[in-house]
Parts: structure tokens; sequence; C-alpha cells
């Protein structure tokens, strides 16, 4: 093979741009043979790739065999189309190829397609092994394509610690590479648990792209407003749905689904709503993200009516689907739907319940009082229980005060999780409602002798367009002294209005003023004592005050915010790990059932 090329304008190569068919390409590729073209790298090249769009796979490896010594030239552009077909056993046994042959050496352009494949395969160990190859063969190993291609890789298989080191490393990224990083961390995402770093990690690497003057596209758009939705951070999300109107870009299903997302995830359902209605086109994803938007703000018949819609407009329910619907009839009690639904998995849509349907339909009926056939559901589902699945058993052994199945599963959890505080707490609750002191030591103490710690409450409440972190009996904000006086204020006007404080939420054997005490310091009262103090300063005396928390919101907490909302005249919106709570004016939208 002469890996000289023939002038571009060569008659033949031109015939090769106007194939459009097997026959005209054979007679094209009888011509490349006639004029000795065949013998040169680029014209093959050609021919490779036009057999592969015009004819069969076995057809461009006939051709590929039968070229004397294929350059290194060649090998990469059948592994770069056999990659980006899918076919990646025969592009790694065309790289193994390469290794075989001592005339031979893989460069720079042979590891990205393999990279980028492996990685949509999330095959980490192929990976690996691919990577010491680039160590081992590459002088100097590491270009901007190279790292580029390995930091996507590593982000697709989850190791975004590993993804943001060759990020670094590359000093001047592209576009594609900044998409490749905020998409690594948008991946790493979950939802209500508490764990923010990821999304504010978006926030802060587009705010350093956005200074390094590379223009965002529709990828990098997405990425930005799903970390806004995860955060709640409804300021930075309008300012990217403004850049998406500004700037042209199409309200096309993944800018709009992110968007839904978004207003759904910041307590703002109206213009989640308005989003998915002014889509020229919705598919099943778009249908998704708004059934779950509306489950998770307690609005089930809603949902339903969204599903059926959906289902009328020709979309076939996934998994997801299913899972959302379930949640929305938990959230407000329609046990019979919840439990047709699921049935309907197999027996209308075909579809394998998965261990998060089971969890949901546990969730569903312990809500509802029907502890006992949730525990059945929980000892006869056809897989192995995981942590989430006794969790909500406990829970709703908790709220119907069911002891006895309450200390089942947390026997259960403490082998599954022996390190999750919040198991412990659950039952430990139930003990304080029972007065059985005894028995909250016991677990306390046997919370220490495994090393496990106290998962601290924290909330988050964005004012002025930054985000405002609190955890329980906080002192470090900067306005601490000024939310201590206005947190008394508050208390203050709840004894006005006779509330007393639930002291069986505190798990501790304190004195009674001090379990009361110790209530009135949760984070999400933290939150939202400044944020009436950042609206005394503004002269905002009607403005939404809109509040993440990374725990359940307790009872007596749930209680006081329904009389601060009246007291204070403002709608506050609480989104605990479970679902979304709206106060106003003395009233919550769950109907105190969460």
């Amino acid at each position: 093979m002469k890996s000289i090329s023939p002038k571009l304008d060569h008659p033949t190569l031109r015939l090769l741009t106007k194939c459009k068919n097997i026959e005209t390409f054979k007679q094209a590729h009888a011509q490349t043979i006639t004029t000795g073209l065949i013998l040169h790298t680029y014209p093959i090249s050609r021919i490779l790739l036009l057999s592969s769009t015009l004819s069969t796979l076995s057809y461009t490896l006939t051709i590929f065999n039968q070229i004397t010594n294929p350059t290194i030239f060649l090998y990469n552009t059948l592994i770069s189309y056999l990659t980006q077909k899918d076919h990646m056993e025969i592009a790694l046994s065309l790289y193994d190829q390469i290794h075989a042959n001592p005339n031979l050496k893989p460069n720079n352009y042979t590891y990205p397609s393999l990279f980028k494949s492996l990685g949509a395969h999330q095959w980490f160990e192929h990976g690996r092994s691919l990577h010491a190859h680039v160590l081992k063969f590459l002088d100097p190993p590491y270009d901007n394509f190279v790292q580029a291609s390995l930091l996507n890789f590593y982000s697709r298989c989850g190791r975004v610690d590993v993804a943001r080191y060759f990020f670094d490393q590359i000093r001047k990224p592209d576009l594609a590479t900044w998409n490749s990083i905020l998409s690594a961390y948008a991946r790493n995402f979950d939802h209500f648990d508490g764990n923010t770093s990821s999304s504010m990690e978006v926030l802060k690497l587009f705010d350093q792209m956005q200074r390094s003057l590379v223009e965002p596209n529709e990828v990098t758009l997405v990425a930005l407003i799903t970390a806004c939705a995860e955060l709640g951070s409804l300021g930075q999300g309008f300012w990217a749905h403004v850049y998406v109107i500004r700037n042209g870009f199409s309200l096309n299903r993944f800018i709009g689904t992110a968007l839904i997302s978004l207003y759904a995830n910041s307590g703002c359902l109206e213009f989640a709503r308005k989003v998915f209605d002014e889509m020229p086109y919705r598919d099943k994803f778009c249908f998704n993200a708004m059934i779950r938007g509306l489950a998770i703000h307690g609005h089930g018949d809603e949902a339903l009516d969204l599903f059926d819609m959906m289902r009328r407009a020709g979309f076939l329910p996934d998994d997801v689907t299913i899972l959302a619907v379930m949640s929305a009839c938990a959230h407000v009690g329609l046990v019979d739907e919840g439990r047709r639904y699921f049935e309907s998995m197999t027996s209308v849509y075909g579809l394998e319940p998965k261990l998060e349907h089971y969890c949901c339909l546990v969730d569903l009926l312990g809500r509802a009082g029907l502890v006992e056939e949730a525990k059945e559901r929980v000892l006869t589902i056809p897989m192995k229980g995981n942590a989430i699945l006794w969790r909500s058993l406990l829970g709703a052994a908790r709220v119907h005060g069911n002891l006895e199945i309450a200390e089942i599963s947390l026997s259960k959890l403490i082998e599954l999780e022996p390190d999750t505080s919040g198991n412990y707490v659950l039952l430990s609750n139930m003990y304080a409602c029972l007065n059985r002191w005894d028995d909250v030591r016991r677990l306390r103490k046997l919370m220490r002798e495994s090393g496990v710690d106290k998962t601290p409450g924290m909330s988050w409440v964005e004012v002025g367009g930054a985000m405002h972190e609190f955890v329980m009996g906080d002192t470090c904000h900067p306005r601490a002294k000024d939310i201590y006086v206005k947190l008394e204020e508050m208390n203050g006007k709840l004894r006005e209005f006779g509330h007393q404080s639930r002291i069986s939420e505190v798990m501790f054997d304190i004195e009674e003023e001090e379990k009361g005490d110790a209530l009135s310091y949760h984070s999400e009262r933290l939150a939202i004592a400044f944020a009436l103090v950042a609206s005394d300063d503004n002269d905002d005396s009607c403005g939404t005050i809109r509040v993440m928390k990374n725990l359940r919101v307790c009872v007596d907490c749930h209680d006081s915010i329904k009389i601060l909302s009246l007291v204070y005249e403002r709608e506050i919106v609480v989104r605990d790990r479970a679902r979304f709570h709206h106060f106003r004016k003395g009233a919550c939208s769950c109907m105190d059932y969460w």
C-alpha cells in the first residue's frame, strides 16, 4: 500500500463522489483497480467508507482484507466507522491486528473512537486496559484529542473524578470538551439526595466557560438547565431560559424536557406546564418529566389525566412513566388506581416491574395505612429487596404506629445499610413517641458502637440569585445574628397562634423546653428566617420563599410552616426528599398526607 495520495481531482475520485447505489459503486471500484488508484491510501479509504454506506459490512471487510499492507490510516478509518455503527467487537479485533503487525503502531487517531464506543457501552475494564496502551504506545501519551476522549470515557462510566483530572490537563478546552465535563457532572445527579456538589460544579464550570469566551450550544444548555433543576436554582434557570430564547435555540424535546424539570423542581409547576404546552413536538420523555412534576407536587389527578393524554397521543409508557404515575397515586392516596397501574405493567404494556416499582407500591400501601399488606408485598417480591424498599416499610410503620413491623424493618436495614443514620432515627422517633427512652438510648448506643453519625438536616434557599445553605443550629451564616432575631419573632408568633411543639419529633431524652428549642432550630426554619430577613431589607413582602431540604420535613416543622405562611402572608414552597409542599394561608398542598 502506497501512502502517497494521487491528485484529489482525479476523474475516478470524482466518479466515486457521485455513486448513489451499489452498481455505480462497483463500476467506480473497478476503475480504481485498473488505474492503480487502489494502491494508494486515500482512494481505498474512500472505497471502504462508500462500500460501508452502499453495501453490507461483510462486503467492506472483504475489501479491507484484500489490501496488501494496509496503513494505520486505513485501520483508523475502518475502526472509526465500526465504532460509529456499534460494531465494537470487530473494531477491537482490528485493533488487535495492528498490534500483531510489526510494521504498524497505533497513533493518537486510533484511540478516540474506541474510547467513545467503550464509554457508550460502559465497558470500564476494557477501557482501563486501552488507557494503559495509550501510556505504553503513544509518545507523548496525550494530546487534546486523546485527553478529551478519555474524559468522555470515564465520565460515561461514572468516574467523574478521573474525567475531571483529564479536563484540568487540557489547556484550551473546546466546546466539545466543555460539554463532556458538564455532561459528566450532569449524569452524576441524584434526585433529592441532598448532595448538591455535582450541580454546583456545573454552575462553576459554566461560569469558567463563559469567561473563556466559548459559546455554549444546545448540549451545554441542557446540562446547565438540568443542574439548575437539581439545585432548585430558579434564578440561574431563568437566565438559561432567557438565553435559549434570545439566541434562537428551538424549544425542542431536549431543552423542553430540561426546562420542565427545572420549573417542576423549583416549585413553579405552572411554568413547567406552560413550557410543556408550548412545545411544538413532544416525546415520551417530555411527558415523563411533566407527569413526574405533577406527581411530586401532589397533583395526582392531573398526572393521571396527562398519562391518558400521552397514550392518546400514541406514546407507549415505559417503566419511568409507570413509576411516575404510581408515585402520583401514592402522594394523594389513590390506592386502587396505583395497584391497577402496577398490574398493568405486565398485563397491558409487557413491562417487567423493577425494584423501584415494588418500592413505590409499598410506599403507596404504607401511606394509606395498609402496613400489613405492604409487608406481605415486601416479603413476596421476586427479587432481593434493597434498603429503599425496607425504608419505605419502616416509614409506613412509623407513621401508623406499627412497632413490630418497624423493628423488623430496621433489623433488615442494619444488614443492608449499617452506616445510614436515618434508619435508626425513624425507629428512635417511634420509641420517643411512646416515651420508651431506654430504647432510644439503646439505639443511640448502637449507632455510636457502629460508628454511625446522624445525617444533619440541610436546607437551601435562593435569595438574590445566590444559594444559601443552612444546617440545624447553624451559626456560620454572615447574617446569623439577624436570622436568630427573626427566628425568635417567628417562634413568638407561633405561640400566639397556640402552636405547641411536637416534642416527640426530637429523639433525645432531654428536658421538654429544650426539645422545643431543638425543633425551632431545624434547618428549614433557619432558611425561612433568612428569606424573611432578606425580604425586610428589600421591602419585598410578597415573593414566594422556596426552600430545598435533604431530609423529609418533620411533622412539627410542617405544622409550623403552615402557620408562618398565614402569619407572614407568604407562599412558602418546601421541597423535601419525597415531594413538594406548597404552604399558603395556613394550609399545605399535601393536605397533611405525606
